[in-house]
């Protein structure tokens, strides 16, 4: 893939996930968006190297000031206990990509298989780094249940069903979007 094509597509998948941020579904107690949809089709279909980059291009873009996180932007979002996740999506944007280039076999299981590494990736960096924050940090002291609860439980249900809809929708499109960018 050229170096013109490359910059294209991390761009377009940059914007995506500040798309993505500003989606919100309305759920009780935890904020749903699309960032994580996008930043695990980002690892999907352009890869482990240039999925990361457009989810580091996105964090650089929040923390030098631009409002691109779903609640603004600036580097004392990295005091937020939320800005876990967003290191998360780095991470796990990174593994997922790497799962799918190394799949022989390009099928929803294995797809389903990359994205729930991705997920868990992003949950243990997002909650661990919530603790710290909340804890030793920001001295707002939260204990593992409560945690676990709003941190996990009443989040990932929607995460799980976005993991379900990527690798469809990737089974679906990889095909036609490896033979338009050979």
């Amino acid at each position: 893939m050229s170096k013109t094509k490359s910059l294209i597509l991390c761009s377009l998948f940059t914007a995506l996930i500040v798309v993505g941020a500003f989606i919100k579904i309305p759920v009780p107690v935890v904020p749903f968006t699309l960032q994580f949809l996008f930043t695990t089709l980002a690892g999907l279909l352009l890869g482990s190297k240039r999925g990361m980059i457009s989810v580091v291009v996105y964090m650089i873009l929040g923390l030098i000031g631009l409002p691109v996180f779903s609640e603004g932007g600036g580097i004392w979002y990295i005091l937020k206990p939320s800005f876990g996740y967003i290191i998360g999506f780095c991470i796990g944007t990174f593994v997922t990509g790497l799962i799918a280039e190394r799949m022989k076999e390009k099928t929803i299981p294995r797809y389903l298989l990359a994205n729930f590494t991705g997920l868990m990736i992003v949950y243990v960096v997002g909650m661990v780094y919530y603790y710290i924050i909340c804890n030793y940090v920001i001295n707002t002291p939260i204990a593992f249940g409560p945690l676990f609860l709003y941190c996990f439980l009443l989040a990932v249900p929607g995460d799980i069903c976005l993991c379900i809809f990527a690798a469809v929708l990737v089974k679906k499109v990889k095909p036609i979007w490896d033979r338009q960018l050979a």
